[in-house]
């Protein structure tokens, strides 16, 4: 249908829209049912690539969807992912009442909402974010192996993660003295500040809030400046279902050679990089992790080490990050972190997920996850 039209079903136990992830950039389906379909949502954002396949992969979403909601589900509000590649789909029901927060920036529609498990939901163009539920392990995760590999972090720069979560994790590490924080949309910001407990966070005397262009910062950041850099972005391409030709996506320049050198250069000697390397489940990310990591390598980081994060809101219930070194003589040893983990536990600057345990542990992977990624040549993942 146009964009215009109205699309009816003669089955009112399903209504679906089809929208782009954030973090995986696949296919999205919102089920809210009984009513009948609305308006196709097929208009061009920045964070929504549409042409017919998606259109076909709508149509598909649906049928998959109607067929395999729960009963006892079936009269809730649910927001649910379909992945065209795998053939995976969940859902997450919501709570039947009225966002906290629905508006539109000048990016991205931003939505508030409720789940009785998993407590308030943040959601771009209607995907999922975070959780109140389950936001500590992926955040966490991406925090403090980094920050905990670096001897003494006193200045780091935090790329994207407009909800403010990774900002307040760093700030729990009594060293820093200065973070810079970079995102394109503070619409994002403003009702992560006002709707998280987390949100005090930018309030913090030691945190500048940058809402600019991440690449274009980095690039005009003074040499050697930075101790840490944490990147918190989407997704650099997606593929097209049909063809199978490569989709480029707006954060494609975050994981470009170009950006990857600013980045090194940016960083001091001792520096650590840390950004969002998508999950092993699907072939693509996985055929990503190895490109990211060998690019790492190219740039000048002595190591570049895949960490695995359980978080069940995210499809296939996994996702990673690559942490990049430029020196492996002196990140801290075990004694050193669990010292400096418990001056933070007694100041009251607690972790839910993140133990010291997980600073080697995380990087130990399936093995035919291992041989992928470490493999020279790289190994098929079937």
């Amino acid at each position: 249908p146009s964009q215009n039209s109205e699309l009816k079903t003669p089955n009112p136990q399903f209504n679906s829209s089809c929208i782009l992830s954030k973090h995986h950039y696949k296919l999205k389906v919102g089920i809210n049912i009984p009513t009948y379909l609305p308006t196709v949502p097929f208009q061009k954002t920045k964070r929504t690539m549409i042409n017919n396949t998606f259109k076909k992969l709508y149509l598909g979403a649906m049928l998959v969807a109607a067929t395999t909601i729960p009963a006892q589900v079936s009269s809730r509000k649910v927001a649910g992912e379909y992945i065209a590649e795998t053939g995976f789909y969940q859902s997450l029901t919501l709570l039947d009442e009225d966002p906290l927060v629905q508006k539109a920036s000048k990016f991205q529609e931003i939505s508030v909402i409720r789940s009785k498990h998993y407590g308030k939901v943040l959601m771009l163009d209607g995907v999922i974010q975070l959780t109140e539920k389950d936001a500590d392990s992926y955040n966490e995760m991406m925090t403090h192996p980094a920050m905990f590999s670096h001897p003494k972090p006193k200045r780091v720069l935090v790329i994207g993660g407009g909800d403010g979560y990774v900002v307040s994790e760093v700030l729990k590490h009594p060293e820093v003295e200065h973070v810079d924080h970079v995102d394109l949309d503070g619409d994002v910001i403003d009702v992560c500040r006002e709707h998280f407990h987390w949100g005090k966070a930018w309030d913090d005397h030691r945190v500048n809030l940058h809402i600019a262009d991440g690449a274009a910062f980095v690039k005009n950041a003074p040499e050697g400046f930075y101790d840490v850099i944490i990147q918190d972005s989407s997704d650099p391409y997606t593929w097209d279902d049909e063809t199978g030709e490569k989709i480029d996506l707006p954060s494609k320049t975050l994981y470009s050679h170009e950006h990857f050198v600013n980045i090194q250069k940016s960083l001091g000697k001792e520096g650590v990089f840390s950004f969002q390397a998508e999950t092993f489940n699907i072939e693509s990310d996985l055929n990503g992790i190895v490109e990211w990591r060998q690019r790492a390598l190219e740039v000048g980081f002595r190591t570049a080490k895949y960490g695995s994060i359980t978080i069940s809101s995210y499809p296939t219930g996994q996702i990673g990050f690559l942490l990049c070194c430029k020196s492996n003589t002196t990140v801290p040893s075990m004694s050193v972190i669990n010292k400096r983990f418990q001056k933070m536990d007694e100041e009251g600057d607690r972790t839910s997920y993140y133990q010291p345990k997980l600073q080697e542990s995380v990087f130990s992977l399936p093995l035919w996850v291992e041989r992928r990624i470490y493999s020279d040549p790289p190994t098929s993942m079937f």
